[in-house]
């Protein structure tokens, strides 16, 4: 909204010049996300206790997490409308990708937030079939609109671009689609699967998200893709105006979700901000890069398969004391502040290889 009110102006007030440059609205958008997070969060904790929206922990989990029970919960609608409302006062509306993108964070929402709610009134959410099936819809229609719809793209629509190699570039067309819908709906369930402990699925988000500022932003520059040798995309900077909306958004609820936690995200946060994640890097091209920015995703998703699978082929037995692998660790006597830093860490370092992987190709 900015954008499209004071950039036209700056022809007589040439100070207005500023809100032409990306780099200017995106850390707005960041800081705004912050600011409105803040000041919003305790009256989103006291509504979230007033009308009982608040966590059940399973029996099952960690028997040191039943502590946690009570504890507001769908905290993620605050990360989600913040960031929201901050792009839609610094984003260039004009731009179909901030769209596409603000598509993908309310149908994921959406999901998570009817998932929640089955869950305060039964005790079971969404059946996982048919959780899947609405995410598929979503990503196929994101990838419908990418593939074929989409007047910017051209011959590199269907082409997957592979970390560290510059000239493997193999088409894949339709089956394109399929990645799309991998790297969403899987991105999606990943940061849920994640979001166990306090601050734990957060932190790596707002971590992966940084790092995609910086790709979205020399993606859609036309020198620096060049220089880069990467696929310059036309109109995907605007998308750092989203990243920074997020990221500040993000920490904003980190305050409130830091040990000991004063609400969850639930299932509205972590599936709206992995559907956003996931949207983000198809748009870019950079899918593959996100099964590393995003490791500690992957190793958390990959642990419960793995536990599930093991459990299935050994007749009983489990490959980890308990999954996803943060139950691993505690269970092996960490505390939870001390798993939560150190997966951090992880992501930090594995989100520093990601970005090293522009220049080494």
């Amino acid at each position: 909204m900015f954008y499209e009110i004071f950039y036209p102006l700056s022809s007589d007030y040439s100070f207005l010049n500023v809100f032409r440059y990306i780099t200017f609205r995106a850390a707005y958008a960041g800081l705004t996300a912050l600011a409105i997070c803040l000041l919003l969060g305790p009256i989103v904790i006291r509504m979230l206790r007033k009308y009982q929206i608040r966590e059940k922990i399973r029996k099952e989990g960690p028997q040191q997490h039943m502590i946690k029970s009570g504890t507001p919960t769908m905290g993620g609608l605050l990360i989600l409308l913040t960031a929201l409302i901050s792009v839609g006062l610094w984003a260039d509306l004009s731009n179909s990708y901030v769209w596409l993108v603000a598509f993908a964070g309310m149908g994921f929402g959406l999901i998570g937030f009817m998932d929640d709610l089955l869950k305060l009134k039964s005790g079971t959410g969404l059946a996982a079939r048919e959780k899947f099936i609405y995410q598929t819809v979503i990503s196929l229609a994101i990838g419908f609109y990418l593939l074929y719809l989409d007047p910017a793209r051209g011959s590199y629509t269907t082409k997957l671009y592979v970390p560290f190699f510059k000239d493997f570039q193999p088409d894949l067309g339709w089956a394109y689609l399929l990645l799309v819908v991998l790297t969403i709906v899987g991105t999606s369930n990943a940061v849920n699967l994640t979001d166990g402990l306090d601050g734990l699925a957060i932190g790596p988000v707002i971590i992966a998200t940084l790092a995609y500022t910086a790709i979205v932003y020399v993606c859609g520059h036309v020198n620096f893709a060049s220089y880069l040798k990467i696929q310059y995309i036309k109109g995907a900077g605007e998308l750092a105006v989203i990243c920074l909306a997020v990221v500040g958004a993000g920490l904003g609820f980190l305050w409130f979700n830091a040990y000991p936690a004063q609400m969850f995200m639930g299932d509205v946060g972590a599936l709206s901000l992995g559907g956003i994640l996931g949207t983000i890097a198809v748009i870019v091209k950079h899918e593959l890069l996100l099964f590393l920015v995003g490791g500690i995703f992957v190793i958390e998703a990959l642990s419960v398969i793995f536990q599930v699978g093991y459990f299935k082929y050994s007749g009983g037995k489990r490959m980890f004391k308990m999954a996803p692998l943060h139950h691993h660790f505690e269970q092996l006597g960490w505390e939870e502040p001390k798993v939560i830093v150190r997966f951090w860490i992880i992501a930090v370092v594995l989100a520093m290889i990601g970005l090293s992987t522009l220049k080494l190709r």
